[in-house]
């Protein structure tokens, strides 16, 4: 079949005295936000483009039809679809959720305490039966204080433009009017007479928060707050006690908060502490005292108290410790719970408020897990919680663990109805040394019967970006790679906050390369010990981690067998430049300015992965993306692809895969998403030689 071609126009771009030719710019629209909204617009000879690109896809990938639908068959059979969460009691209902066999979303459901009668009060497959629409995303689903009123906001497309929907539980009847271009969030008032919400801007910016009187027209909805920096987003929130709400104001790096008491007839909100850059805090209420978790004066964050927000008498709570990095509060009546994070491992500590003593929650004696805590109901005066953990060998478990007499029941284990057995699988953490000395922990999962001679494949997995630590937690699915001889490791690599505030900042703007490095040495390094030899590695990621890929896969291409890249930030210089794009002025603390310095603008060009793409030999690549992704354009992508075929000198697979009615996560629906990851599996397979295994 004709490799695709896109139409090359040259175009000559400059910078900072610097002058580079972009031999596909033409196909960022000038209207490209109204594209993600409505593909119609959509320039007719890209639209081609992409829709050859999706058939060469499709014949290069003909001969795994097969091993997808094995790997489809697989990965559903290790899901529990007839499946429920555990309730959450609130004043007079218990509420929780439920999937059945043939649903591809959730129902919520509820039931009176003390009554054993269930009502349905959402199903999301016939909502979206009902709209007659391929794509279904689901933002908010919030009941009011009162169980009489349904809110829930929908996007249609992917683009992330959320409309807002009000019913009555009991008619099921709309209430008042939809409230349009929204980021989704709905928070209601106490008295149950309004709701909150954040509006989106021209940029697809959440800048403004609005109080919209449930039942009245959308056009007298009251703005209480709007943010007049364009790098910053907002959001708001109910305190713990439920006596105040606060609005936060935050990009990356920097927040400020104000608050405003949840009884007030015409809110005015006051602000809290000016945000100073790089000082990130948030507020909390409980008990007649205010919480502050901070990293002002504490890299890695540390929690302060007081009882007064005007005097602001702040005193230490939780003090802050050196790389490791301190979480937020849980209250109760009697307890507190919080976490804390170092080298890549979470744990939950209890305090006991009374007389300030603290101990760590114990749950397993497997090394790596992932723990977590939640409510079991709305009244606080309780010793009862769900405790639950999960490892990369464990599926989860989640307890009713009473604090005060350490007595744990299970009540929920991830079931995987195909069959599991723990044991098969060897769990591992390395650390690995980068290119500066510094140690990079690695996750290791294969299976017990793996040989470490350096003849199995390895799926090396990276994001590194905006302070996100990549949990090591059980994944279902990859024990389809795992049971066919891939080693499954995730590098726990800088940029994300696996080892503090410090791993981040060491992990972006001028230290961004320091990502791409410890990937590098991680891959290296699993070659010297024998978990893979050199070029039988598939690098992996998504979004920030596709950035990664692009970047690493220019450096050391000679390191992989293949590279699959999710949604990529790929064309990363000419999206920094474009400040009217989403992100991108939100992003300036964490990648830089390249538009307003050139000290940015020089780092970021020397990475890029567009920018740095060479003539050579690359490995299999394979790239998907999303029409109305409107957090990495599609442009991207499907830029990056056509001009690797101009400069690859190997016949090795170069494939992109565009859906045409999704956004940045891709398909909606748990077939949707089943579907999407077979596809990056067998890709996989294929190149590993591995299509006629069976698990």
């Amino acid at each position: 079949m004709k490799i695709p071609q896109l139409k090359k126009k040259p175009e000559l771009k400059s910078c900072h005295n610097v002058t580079w030719e972009d031999d596909y710019s033409w196909i960022h629209q000038e209207n490209i936000l109204d594209v993600l909204k409505d593909s119609s617009k959509l320039l007719p000879e890209v639209r081609k483009y992409l829709e050859d690109e999706n058939d060469y896809f499709s014949h290069q990938m003909s001969d795994t039809k097969e091993i997808q639908k094995v790997l489809f068959d697989e990965i559903k059979g290790r899901i529990k679809l007839d499946d429920e969460s555990l309730p959450f009691k609130d004043v007079r209902y218990s509420y929780w959720t439920k999937t059945t066999t043939k649903g591809n979303y959730s129902i919520k459901l509820r039931k009176k305490i003390d009554s054993e009668e269930i009502e349905e009060i959402w199903n999301g497959d016939l909502e979206k039966e009902k709209l007659k629409t391929e794509y279904f995303g689901l933002g908010d689903l919030e009941v009011s204080y009162n169980d009489k009123l349904l809110a829930y906001s929908l996007d249609l497309k992917g683009s992330e433009y959320y409309t807002i929907h009000i019913r009555d539980i009991k008619s099921r009847e709309q209430v008042g009017e939809k409230i349009e271009n929204t980021s989704g969030g709905i928070t209601f008032s106490l008295d149950d007479k309004y709701i909150f919400y954040s509006k989106l801007d021209d940029n697809h910016r959440p800048r403004e928060i609005y109080r919209h009187e449930i039942g009245a027209s959308s056009t007298k909805d009251i703005l209480i707050f709007k943010e007049e920096s364009e790098a910053f987003t907002v959001g708001i929130g109910l305190s713990s006690d439920e006596k105040y709400f606060f609005i936060t104001s935050s990009d990356h790096n920097t927040s400020e908060q104000y608050y405003f008491k949840a009884d007030e007839i015409i809110p005015k909100p006051k602000l809290i502490d000016k945000r100073k850059r790089g000082i990130i805090y948030s507020v909390n209420s409980w008990n007649g005292n205010f919480y502050k978790h901070t990293n002002e004066d504490a890299e890695d964050f540390k929690i302060e108290k007081t009882n007064d927000l005007k005097k602001k008498d702040w005193e230490i709570f939780i003090p802050a410790r050196d790389e490791v990095l301190i979480g937020g509060l849980i209250f109760l009546d009697n307890w507190i719970i919080r976490s804390e994070t170092s080298n890549a491992l979470s744990k939950l500590i209890l305090r006991n408020p009374k007389n300030n003593e603290e101990e760590e929650i114990f749950f397993s004696d497997e090394k790596v897990i992932v723990p977590g805590v939640s409510l079991t109901q709305r009244n606080r005066n309780t010793d009862t919680v769900y405790l639950s953990y999960s490892s990369p060998k464990t599926p989860g478990r989640t307890y009713l663990y009473n604090l005060k007499t350490k007595e744990k029941k299970i009540v929920k284990e991830q079931e995987i109805p195909s069959g599991h057995n723990s044991d098969n699988y060897i769990v591992e953490r390395l650390e690995c040394t980068s290119h500066d000395g510094r140690l990079v922990p690695l996750t290791i999962t294969r299976h017990k019967k793996t040989k470490l001679d350096g003849s199995a494949k390895l799926l090396l997995y990276g994001y590194g970006s905006y302070g996100s630590s990549m949990s090591p937690s059980f994944s279902s699915t990859r024990i389809s790679l795992i049971e066919r001889d891939i080693i499954w490791v995730t590098a726990h690599i800088r940029g994300g906050m696996e080892k503090g505030m410090k791993w981040w900042k060491e992990g972006k703007l001028l230290n961004k390369k320091n990502t791409f490095e410890d990937y590098i040495a991680s891959a290296k390094f699993l070659i010297e010990k024998k978990f893979t030899s050199k070029g039988n590695i598939i690098g992996m990621g998504g979004s920030a981690g596709g950035l990664l890929m692009g970047a690493v896969v220019n450096q050391a291409p000679d390191l992989f067998l293949g590279i699959v890249m999710a949604v990529p930030f790929v064309d990363s210089l000419t999206t920094n430049l474009d400040h009217s794009l989403p992100l991108t002025v939100g992003e300036f603390d964490e990648f830089g300015n390249a538009k307003d310095k050139k000290e940015h603008f020089d780092y970021i060009f020397s990475y890029a992965p567009y920018n740095n793409i060479k003539k050579m030999d690359y490995p299999n690549i394979l790239i998907t993306t999303s029409l109305s992704d409107n957090r990495v354009l599609f442009d991207e992508p499907a830029k990056f692809t056509a001009k690797l075929r101009d400069y690859k000198t190997d016949n090795n697979l170069l494939l992109l895969k565009t859906e045409m009615n999704a956004g940045h996560g891709g398909k909606s629906g748990r077939d949707g998403a089943i579907e999407e990851i077979a596809v990056d599996y067998a890709f996989a397979l294929k190149i590993a030689g591995k299509l006629n295994t069976r698990s």
